[in-house]
């Protein structure tokens, strides 16, 4: 007698679609579960005991605390999302400008002014001043 399993006959293509379902179903359900936890941790209108207790309805009733959080307060997650996201990129440009530097950008007014500057010095002509003003003004 065989004792070897052919996989394919045991183990037919309808299971492994209903097992790559349940995984994905998992997966989502993990995601959202992670995604309401950072929001109770990163809204600020909540007080301390109001994340305690949000935090103790999902660990101790994960299923029922994340659908009533989503209930309850899903309206409003995308906005403290978007506001997250937002103060990360004001923070990262804020880092760029900081760490490269102001040196190439300057306003119109300062150029100018360095240009009106040049002429009282004698360093350029009126014609050549005229010119300049007119190209950065453009």
């Amino acid at each position: 007698m065989n004792d070897t399993v052919d996989l394919a006959y045991d183990y037919p293509l309808l299971g492994a679609l209903w097992t790559v379902l349940w995984i994905v179903l998992w997966v989502a359900w993990f995601i959202l579960l992670f995604r309401v936890i950072a929001d109770v941790f990163r809204d600020d209108d909540l007080s301390g005991w109001a994340k305690a207790g949000w935090l103790i309805l999902t660990i101790l009733l994960p299923f029922l605390g994340v659908f009533v959080y989503v209930l309850v307060r899903g309206r409003s997650m995308g906005a403290r999302e978007r506001r997250h996201l937002q103060a990360q990129q004001e923070a990262v440009d804020r880092y760029i400008r900081e760490t490269a530097g102001e040196t190439g950008a300057t306003s119109t007014a300062d150029e100018l002014h360095k240009l009106s500057e040049m002429r009282t010095r004698g360093d350029i002509t009126d014609e050549e001043f005229r010119l300049a003003k007119e190209r950065i003004l453009r």
